[in-house]
C-alpha cells in the first residue's frame, strides 16, 4: 500500500463515505477507503439500522398485546430484552458485511486505519502495522458525527446512556429519563416506554420535536402521554447526581428547581462532528461549531478536498449524506448536470409510535418567509385502511402556496408515514403544484389516499371529511 496512489480516497466508510466510494469506482476512477472501526458507518452499526430492529420488536410487541382488538389470542405476552438487542445486532452484523461485500465487488481498496491529511494530495493512514502513506488526487472526508456530551451529563454506561448503550443495555429500565426530544431521543423513550420503562422525556425548548410543523408535534406529543409517557417542555436537567443503582436528576423549569429520581438516563441532546485528528486546520479547513464548512458542493475550499454527510452538518441524516456523496464522485469525475444537495427536500423520519415524516417547509416558517399559503390536513379516522389496520390515530398535513400552488411542505403522523412521505419528495423535486397531485389517481385500499385527501383539503375539496 506504501506509495500507492489514487484518483480518490474517502475517509469514513458510513452512507455517505461507502456510496462515494462506490460511485467513484463505477465511474472508472481508482478508489480507496479508510476507515477505523466499522464498514457501514454509525448508521448501520450503531444508529438508524439497528434502532430500527429493535423499534420493530417493539411495535410487535405492542401488537400483540392488542391481539384481542383483532380478535386474536396471545395470552402471557412478554419479551426477552437480551434476545430483542441479539436480533438487533445480527442485522447490523449482515448489512456491516453487505457493505464489505460491495467494497469488493466495485474493486474498492479498503484501508483499516486513522487516517489524517499529511499536504495537498497526501493521507497519512495510521493501521495495526504502522504508519503509511497514499496519495490521493482527491480527498472526501466523509467522518460523521458523534453524541453531544455536556459538561455534568457525561455517559458512564451503566446509569447514563448514549444511543450507543442504549442500543445494547446492560438492563431493562424501570425508571427512564430521555434529555432530549428529537429523533434519537423519542425513538428510545418510545421503544423503552413500550417494553415498559416508566419513561419521562425532558426538552428544552417549547415543544417537543422542535423541528417538526408545530400540529404534528402535539399531535404526538398528545399520544405519547395517551402511552404513558411523562414529556416536560421548556425544562433543563441542571445537573445529574448518581449514586449506586439511581439519578437525581435536577430539573428546572420556569425559574424553579425540582428533583426526581431515576435509574437510568439517555442523553440525546445532538451530535457533534469527528473533526479532530484529521489535521484540517493545518490543511487550512474551517471548522465552525465543530463542522467543515462546505459551499453547495462539498468542496471544502482547499483544492481536491470534500467534506459530506454529518460532518459537513444539518441536517443530519444518513439519506442526505450518501446523495452528496454520488454528487462529489461525480463532480470529480467531470460528469455534466450535476446538482448540489437541497436541505428543504430532504424528508426527516423518526420512528417511534406513532411515526412521524415530513419533507419541506413547516406552517410557522412559510408563514415567516410571509407567504400567502392553503393548508389541508386529513385525519387517519377518515381513511379505510387505517381503521381495518387498528391504526385510526393520525393525520396528514401539506401545505401550499396560495399564488402559485407550488407543494411547500408536508408533514405527517401515524403508522408507516415514514413510507408514505416519498411521495410528496418525488412531488417536490418534479415541481409539482396541487393540480398534478389532485389529478393522480391513488390506489384504493390504501394509507397513501390520505395524502390526496389532505392536498383536496387545502382547496376545500376533501370527499372523506
Amino acid at each position: 500500500m506504501a506509495g500507492k496512489s489514487f484518483d480518490v480516497v474517502v475517509v469514513g466508510a458510513g452512507p455517505g463515505g461507502y456510496v462515494a466510494a462506490i460511485r467513484a469506482a463505477q465511474l472508472g476512477l481508482s478508489t480507496a477507503i479508510v476507515e477505523r472501526e466499522h464498514m457501514g458507518g454509525i448508521c448501520l452499526n450503531w444508529g438508524c439500522i439497528p434502532t430500527k430492529a429493535l423499534l420493530r420488536s417493539s411495535e410487535v410487541f405492542h401488537l400483540m398485546q392488542r391481539a384481542k382488538e383483532f380478535g386474536l389470542g396471545a395470552e402471557k405476552v412478554s419479551f426477552d430484552l437480551e434476545a430483542v438487542v441479539g436480533r438487533s445486532r445480527k442485522v447490523a452484523k449482515q448489512l456491516n458485511s453487505g457493505v464489505g461485500h460491495l467494497m469488493k465487488k466495485n474493486k474498492v481498496t479498503v484501508v483499516m486505519g486513522d487516517a489524517s491529511l499529511a499536504g495537498k494530495g497526501r493521507l497519512s493512514v495510521r493501521t495495526d502495522a504502522g504508519t503509511e502513506e497514499i496519495a490521493a488526487k482527491n480527498i472526501i472526508l466523509a467522518t460523521g458525527a458523534r453524541a453531544r456530551e455536556l459538561p455534568g451529563l457525561e455517559a458512564d454506561g451503566d446509569l447514563v446512556w448514549t444511543y450507543r448503550h442504549a442500543l445494547q443495555p446492560p438492563r431493562m429500565p424501570k425508571k427512564l429519563l430521555v434529555i432530549g426530544s428529537g429523533a434519537i431521543g423519542i425513538e428510545f423513550a418510545s421503544f423503552y416506554n413500550t417494553l415498559g420503562a416508566e419513561t419521562t422525556v425532558v426538552e428544552v425548548m417549547d415543544r417537543i420535536l422542535p423541528v417538526e410543523d408545530a400540529e404534528i408535534s402535539e399531535f404526538a406529543r398528545k399520544q405519547f402521554v395517551k402511552q404513558g409517557m411523562t414529556i416536560l417542555e421548556k425544562t433543563t436537567v441542571k445537573k445529574l447526581d448518581r449514586a449506586k443503582g439511581k439519578v437525581t436528576a435536577h430539573l428546572e423549569a420556569g425559574g424553579k428547581t425540582t428533583t426526581q429520581e431515576f435509574d437510568t438516563v439517555i442523553s440525546a441532546v445532538g451530535i457533534v462532528g469527528n473533526t479532530e485528528g484529521l489535521g484540517l486546520e493545518k490543511a487550512g479547513i474551517k471548522v465552525e461549531r465543530t463542522h467543515v464548512v462546505t459551499d453547495p458542493f462539498c468542496r471544502t475550499g482547499v483544492d481536491g478536498v470534500y467534506a459530506i454527510g454529518d460532518l459537513a452538518g444539518a441536517p443530519w441524516l444518513a439519506h442526505k449524506a450518501s446523495h452528496e456523496g454520488v454528487m462529489v464522485a461525480e463532480l470529480i469525475a467531470g460528469q455534466k448536470d450535476v446538482h448540489p444537495v437541497r436541505p428543504e427536500s430532504i424528508a426527516g423520519c423518526t420512528y417511534c409510535q406513532p411515526q412521524i415524516a415530513s419533507v419541506g417547509l413547516t406552517e410557522a416558517r412559510a408563514k415567516e418567509q410571509g407567504r400567502e399559503i392553503r393548508v389541508g390536513r386529513f385525519p387517519f379516522i377518515g381513511n379505510g385502511k387505517a381503521i381495518a389496520l387498528g391504526e385510526a390515530e393520525g393525520m396528514v398535513k401539506t401545505i401550499f402556496d396560495a399564488k402559485t400552488g407550488e407543494l411547500l411542505g408536508a408533514h405527517m403522523v401515524g403508522a408507516e408515514v415514514t413510507e408514505l412521505i416519498q411521495g410528496y419528495v418525488v412531488g417536490r423535486e418534479l415541481e409539482t403544484t396541487e393540480a398534478e397531485l389532485m389529478h393522480t389517481v391513488f390506489p384504493h385500499p390504501t394509507l397513501s389516499e390520505m395524502m390526496h385527501e389532505s392536498v383536496l383539503a387545502a382547496y376545500g375539496r376533501a370527499i372523506h371529511i
